[in-house]
């Protein structure tokens, strides 16, 4: 058990009128149950299908994302209810306050590794627990969002070997890649990049995912004050919405030296350093 991202299998390959047996590596796929802990209560919050490594990082940037704070440690569970074989995949989080009043408390969120459960998915909801950005002075060239994609897809270590993993990167204005993290689910990538950032108190200005922006990601990266988001693919509605609302600045299409600006586009400037048009 643990840190063990693949999986290895004998499979056989067949093009055209050809066969062959070989070895071969496939993204693992296990369940992760987080539980929160506060003096002598505990509970289960989520079980979420991940794929193993960066466990506590999950569980840190899934929490913030929750509106969830005051992470006082975070271990592989010991509980006697989890037997031995299962606690690489049990882990618990203390909290230093009490345990907060949340729907997943009364019946855990169960998520999957291709669709997040985040907590209400309505803007109402979300202004309750969190604020517009502020303004700032964060910009990045077209120039440097061109560069981002290829810069992710040479970091997947992982994806190389499988071909299975979505990947979320945070990223200096300037193009440099601060961290990376992949996960068969793309909401599990975004939250350990970051709850690694959360953990090492490190820099978090632009976020891109290897796929699509969909409410979920969008409202992650809120609640951890990220700026910029950016994907390779298409936004959703309920993302554009939440990007315009909360000030943030969604990129989506990023492929091909192109890319659409779905919101906050005076962060994003032109090769020649003119404004991108302001969205409608």
């Amino acid at each position: 058990m643990g840190d063990r991202p693949v999986t290895r299998y004998r499979v056989r390959s067949v093009a055209g009128t050809f066969s062959r047996d070989r070895p071969d590596e496939v993204a693992t796929e296990e369940p992760l149950e987080i539980r929160i802990t506060s003096g002598a209560e505990r509970r289960t919050l989520a079980i979420t299908m991940r794929t193993p490594g960066s466990d506590f990082e999950l569980a840190a940037g899934f929490l913030n994302g929750e509106g969830i704070t005051g992470i006082e440690a975070i271990a592989y569970c010991t509980d006697e209810d989890v037997p031995p074989e299962a606690r690489f995949n049990t882990v618990t989080v203390r909290l230093r306050g009490p345990l907060p009043d949340l729907p997943g408390l009364d019946r855990y969120f169960v998520t999957s590794s291709a669709c997040g459960v985040c907590g209400s998915a309505s803007l109402d909801a979300l202004h309750g627990r969190c604020t517009p950005l502020a303004a700032d002075d964060l910009v990045i060239s077209a120039e440097t969002l061109y560069g981002l994609p290829a810069r992710l897809r040479a970091a997947q270590g992982v994806f190389g070997r499988t071909g299975g993993l979505h990947a979320a990167a945070l990223f200096t204005p300037e193009g440099e890649l601060i961290r990376l993290r992949e996960d068969v689910g793309r909401h599990n990538a975004v939250d350990k990049v970051i709850g690694w950032s959360l953990l090492n108190d490190g820099p978090r200005p632009v976020l891109l995912v290897s796929g699509r922006a969909s409410y979920e990601i969008v409202q992650k990266a809120l609640a951890a004050g990220i700026s910029v988001v950016a994907a390779v693919s298409a936004p959703s509605s309920l993302a554009v919405d939440v990007a315009r609302e909360f000030g943030m600045t969604l990129v989506g299409f990023l492929r091909e030296e192109r890319f659409n600006v779905y919101a906050g586009s005076a962060r994003v400037l032109q090769a020649r350093g003119d404004a991108v048009d302001a969205e409608q």
